[in-house]
């Protein structure tokens, strides 16, 4: 029932290249800083990476992104990332866009052993009808397109049948965990965390603060241990250090 690591190094060792992977965060709120800096250094590449983004300010997945690691991203959102952009654009990165609350959807549905769902969001757009350009061919030209989904009608109104997400590996950070898997996550980065760390194979937790088995109650817990295989304790160096994507200052 111990599931702690003692390095982040121990914790992804067996990611191989190719691998798909369920990685949490917003921006920069709850990213796993650690284990992708952990995947990187030992060289992990051909990734196939879902999360709503693809990290920003040369922090979280940018980091393999910019290295060349990263193969295909499934995520909602590409914001200011001008590397993402440039590397789709290229034909360099296959890239899936999902409308945000379906992808959250997925992953929740695939960690709950739900194969598909329908939605309303996307139909009469290319999300449903296909045609949105997965991978360019570097000279402006699609080389391939997303295909049509199953539209039905329920009760009069149409749904797109959209499939659960499961992934070989999902790397999340939690505020507080404890030896035998069970999360807390703390305000905003209670973000794609939870259903990231559902949807892995094997879920593998970088923890801001270890604690022993029964000091979190029950009814506190945001991720039951069931859904977690590796828990990995930070520094409390590690554990300081968050960015801020930006800053505001009022008088």
């Amino acid at each position: 029932m111990d599931k702690v690591v003692a390095t982040a190094a121990e914790a992804v060792a067996d990611v191989p290249d190719g691998a798909s992977l369920a990685v949490g965060g917003f921006g920069l709120s709850g990213v796993p800083n650690v284990l992708i800096q952990a995947l990187y250094e030992r060289g992990t590449a051909g990734l196939g990476v879902v999360s709503n983004n693809c990290g920003a300010m040369e922090s979280g997945l940018a980091v393999l992104l910019a290295a060349g690691r990263i193969a295909r991203v499934t995520g909602s959102y590409i914001g200011a990332n001008k590397e993402f952009a440039r590397q789709y654009l290229a034909g360099e990165l296959e890239v899936e866009l999902i409308p945000q609350g379906t992808l959250a959807e997925r992953l929740r549905a695939g960690g709950a052993g739900i194969p598909g769902f329908y939605t309303p969001a996307g139909v009469g757009t290319q999300v449903a009808d296909g045609g949105l350009p997965w991978r360019y061919d570097g000279t402006g030209g699609v080389a391939l397109a997303s295909p049509p989904k199953e539209v039905r009608e329920f009760d009069g109104v149409e749904y797109v049948l959209e499939r659960g997400i499961r992934t070989d590996f999902a790397l999340v950070r939690a505020a507080r965990g404890d030896r035998h898997g069970n999360l807390v996550f703390n305000r905003s980065s209670r973000n794609f965390n939870p259903l990231a760390a559902m949807a892995g194979r094997v879920t593998v937790a970088e923890v801001e603060e270890l604690v022993a088995p029964g000091e979190i109650d029950p009814d506190a817990v945001h991720v039951p241990g069931v859904f977690v295989q590796r828990v990995l304790a930070l520094t409390p160096e590690q554990a300081a250090d968050k960015k801020i994507e930006r800053r505001t200052v009022r008088s």
